[in-house]
This record gives C-alpha cells, sequence and structure tokens, in this order.
C-alpha cells in the first residue's frame, strides 16, 4: 500500500479536499494524511462544499503540521499550492514529489454564490487531478 502526503499552506481547505478524495477514490491502494507548512483548522466552506457537491464527509479532519509525519516513508508527497511546494520540506524518504497550484477558494470574498462557484471550481480541478494521479502512479 502507498503512502501518500497532501500538504498545502495552512491544511485548511485544497489539502484536506484532495485528501478527501484520494480516500474515497483510491480504493485502498493507499494510506492517506495531509498537512501544513502551518496550521489553520478546517475551512468550513471546504466542508460544507465537499460534501454538498460530491458527498464527502472531511469533518472527522484536522488540521495537522507537516513536522508530525517526519518519520513516515512516504511514497509520494503532492504539493497542491506554491507556497508549501517552497516551503516543502526534505523528507529522508525517496518520496516521489508531484506539485499542482490549485486556486484557493477560501481567498475569495462576495456573495454566497460566488464563492460556492470558487469551491466548485477548485473542487472539480482536484477531482480531476486525483483520478489522474491515482490512474497513472497507483
Amino acid at each position: 500500500m502507498k503512502k501518500i502526503l497532501v500538504l498545502c499552506t495552512g491544511n485548511s481547505c485544497r489539502s484536506q479536499m484532495m485528501h478527501g478524495f484520494l480516500n474515497t477514490l483510491a480504493n485502498d491502494k493507499a494510506e492517506i494524511w495531509s498537512a501544513g507548512v502551518e496550521t489553520h483548522g478546517l475551512n468550513k466552506n471546504a466542508l460544507t462544499y465537499l460534501k454538498e457537491i460530491e458527498g464527502i464527509d472531511i469533518s472527522n479532519h484536522t488540521s495537522n503540521l507537516v513536522d508530525e509525519y517526519a518519520d513516515i516513508d512516504f511514497d509520494f508527497v503532492i504539493t497542491v499550492c506554491d507556497h508549501a511546494n517552497e516551503r516543502c520540506p526534505i523528507f529522508p524518504s525517496t518520496a516521489k514529489k508531484l506539485h499542482h497550484n490549485f486556486s484557493d477558494p477560501s481567498k475569495i470574498t462576495g456573495s454566497d454564490l460566488e464563492i460556492k462557484k470558487a469551491f466548485a471550481q477548485t473542487i472539480s480541478e482536484l477531482k480531476t487531478y486525483t483520478l489522474n494521479f491515482i490512474e497513472n502512479q497507483l
């Protein structure tokens, strides 16, 4: 079973949503962790919209610091934002590092509809990336 870490700045939104997709779509091919180079707590809109749009419940997730997982020998480390990619620690493993900068819907301001559209767009991009990752890497 592969070990995968999804890394973002605050482990509150994008990394949490990809963690949810990987847990749901990898069909027991991998163990999944997510973390941040900082911790910001779970984003309530990420919880709400991922469940509403995709039926994936991440309410039991916690926002964790990447240092908590220093002893795990990951097969893959996926960074989902440029900031985390730049600050990603060096793991003492042969982990393959992958990076894609997804837009951060938690930074959107505006009406509830505009915020929901931003989350829907990022959720769609995360799902497409995750399906491609599973098909080509696992």
